[in-house]
Parts: structure tokens; sequence; C-alpha cells
């Protein structure tokens, strides 16, 4: 064992540096748990087992959170080219109307601002879309497949 002391390094042997009070007999495994018994070997099986279903209702709690972000994002999208289709229905309704009652050019630009507004509106649609089928349906799909996986394991180490 390698120590530092006050700027140099000195070789000492592992049990000086550590004492032996700290790496003594290691307990025999069978022994602790014949002390403990079937009722204490009870205890730390149900303790472990909340302690795994604590953790599956985390992970649950939380894939459901993520999908609900999702579902959020996607339907606050949809909502904004909602309000987006209003205002280029409305230039386009503008524009159809300065087109027919002068026939001059300005009318054209109306248009175009509204053929873009639809672009945008086509575009926020279908990233709303998919935003909103990448949440749906909110089901814990990995904390399912964990709680299944952790059923089989323990089914298979009781009964082999």
């Amino acid at each position: 064992m390698v120590r530092r002391r006050q700027g140099r390094l000195s070789r000492r042997p592992f049990a000086e540096v550590w004492g032996e009070r700290t790496f003594g007999k290691v307990p025999d495994v069978s022994a602790t748990q014949a002390k403990r018994g079937l009722t204490g070997s009870a205890k730390e099986v149900v303790g472990r087992a909340k302690s795994v279903a604590r953790l599956q209702a985390q992970l649950a709690q939380a894939e459901v959170k993520q999908k609900l972000v999702k579902i959020g994002i996607g339907a606050g999208l949809a909502a904004f080219a909602l309000l987006l289709a209003l205002y280029a229905v409305g230039f386009l309704l503008a524009g159809a109307a300065a087109g027919l009652a002068y026939v001059v050019p300005w009318w054209a630009a109306l248009l175009i601002v509204g053929g873009v507004l639809l672009l945008i509106i086509a575009v926020l649609l279908l990233v709303a879309s998919r935003s909103i089928r990448a949440g749906s349906p909110p089901v814990p799909e990995a904390a399912i497949e964990e709680a299944r996986l952790t059923g089989e394991t323990v089914r298979s180490s009781v009964s082999g």
C-alpha cells in the first residue's frame, strides 16, 4: 500500500495502514441467515418486494409524464395552427375582396401572405400530429414490461 505522508510516499504493509480490526473475519453467510431465521428472511423479501414495486411505480409515473408532455406540445402546436388558419382565411378573403374591388397588384401580395400562412399551418399540423402520435396512448409500456420481467424472474427463482 502506498500512502502519501507529508509530501513523500511511504510504503507500509496494508494491514498496518488499515488496521486488523477493519478487515477481521468475514461472517459466514449461512450462519447469519440461521440467526435471522424465517421471519427475518420473510421481512427482507417483503421489503425488497416493496422496493421493487415502488421503483416500478416511479418508472410508470415518469413514463406517463413524458408521454403527456408530448401530447401537450402537440395540442399546443395544433391550437397555434388553428389560430394561423383563422388569420390565413382572413387574408385570403381580404385578398379576394381587394382583387374584385380594385383589380390592382396589391391584392396579389395579400394572397401570397395567405398562401405562406397556409404552408406554415400545414407544417405545424404535421409536427403536431407526429408529437401526439409519439405520446399516445399515455401507457407506461417500459414499466409494464419491467414488471412482467420481474414477475417472471421471481416465479422462476421460487419454482427453480
